[in-house]
């Protein structure tokens, strides 16, 4: 069967599996001629079509980065993603023969392929869960996107992605557990007790554990301690400056009523004269 849109042409050249819910092919484009390959879900159950939908509507991770193609046919709703080379992660992926830094670098690749992943948190879920993630040859990380919908959950939050995520870097760092790798012993305490809540907090703590291979300076302690706490020097520099702000105005305002410096007067002359005496005496 093909299926067809506006733009592509899809005839399968693979099957990955038919499900009660979706089905998946390897699809190649018959409008273009360079040969490239989709990875091609046919969702056919009306009520998960009817929740994709949404899912991709109400999220600002609405997948306008990572899909190709998205249209509906017929009574079936099909979404196009890349195709790229299946590659599983544990699969090529040898903790034993890397060095802890070497490790650490593809855990750190993982996580940034799910911060940079377009997609909403419930399909980010399955891919992890699914074993979507793939290893380069040149230790980058990438997802594939052979999903199956019938165990899409649509509670899924950036929380529970991230703690499988950190489950899976965890496993990742194993291998460097007796060379005491600060990386290993953070995730394991924070894993066990579910604490991660967002992608970024994940990254932070595996490139802060993963520094002690770097040579430290002074404007790197600087620039590290910066990159922590940004959000806390963000709030206090908007606080100062709606203090400044607001005195702006109050001296803009005393101004326009009072006439003068009546402001500088009214702060700094007070207690120049108590009574009948001046204090300037």
């Amino acid at each position: 069967m093909i299926y067809e849109s506006d733009k592509m042409r899809l005839l399968p050249v693979s099957t990955k599996f038919v499900g009660p819910v979706n089905d998946c092919y390897i699809c190649r484009d018959l409008k273009s001629s360079g040969g490239i390959l989709y990875t091609t879900i046919v969702i056919h159950d009306h009520d998960v079509v009817r929740r994709v939908l949404e899912m991709f509507r109400l999220s600002n991770r609405n997948g306008k980065e990572i899909l190709v193609d998205e249209f509906a046919m017929s009574d079936k709703h099909i979404l196009v993603f890349p195709y790229h080379n299946e590659r599983p992660l544990f699969d090529f992926y040898e903790g034993e023969s890397l060095t802890l830094s070497q490790c650490e670098d593809v855990c750190i690749s993982t996580i940034l392929a799910c911060i940079t992943c377009d997609l909403p948190y419930p399909i980010v879920y399955l891919l992890l869960t699914g074993g979507m993630l793939n290893l380069a040859s040149d230790r980058s990380v990438y997802f594939g996107y052979e999903m199956d919908l019938s165990k899409l959950e649509d509670t899924i939050s950036e929380k529970e992605c991230t703690d499988i995520c950190a489950k899976i870097l965890l496993k990742m760092l194993e291998p460097k557990a007796g060379q005491k790798a600060t990386s290993y012993y953070l995730l394991q305490k924070k894993t066990a007790n579910s604490s991660y809540m967002r992608f970024p907090d994940l990254y932070r703590d595996v490139t802060i554990a993963a520094v002690s291979k770097k040579k430290i300076t002074v404007w790197f302690l600087i620039k590290l301690w910066i990159k922590r706490n940004s959000d806390t020097i963000i709030g206090v520099l908007f606080w100062i400056s709606v203090i400044l702000g607001l005195v702006t105005l109050s001296i803009i305002f005393s101004r326009l009523l009072l006439g003068g410096n009546s402001w500088f007067r009214l702060l700094f002359n007070t207690f120049k004269k108590i009574g009948t005496e001046s204090l300037l005496q």
